[in-house]
């Protein structure tokens, strides 16, 4: 996890809000761990039908189309 001081922070803040890592920031006074930012998690539920009536499904797909046999037979 990456450490920056306070003044440098707030110098900076709005770039690095915008390149903030997974991992976060630890935001130092004096050499001390004062504070530690992290990106706010995005709720995935919201994407569940977002595509709904944007999409078209052409053909079977539930198979590739191959069909193969387990023993070895074409």
């Amino acid at each position: 996890m990456n450490t920056i001081g306070a003044a440098k922070f707030k110098e900076r803040c709005l770039a690095l809000l915008s390149n903030l890592d997974p991992d976060g920031l630890v935001i130092t006074k004096r050499g001390k761990p004062v504070a530690r930012l992290l990106p706010y998690e995005q709720e995935h539920s919201e994407l569940i039908g977002s595509l709904r009536h944007k999409t078209t499904v052409v053909g079977d797909i539930l198979t590739t189309g191959v069909e193969w046999h387990a023993d070895g037979e074409s």
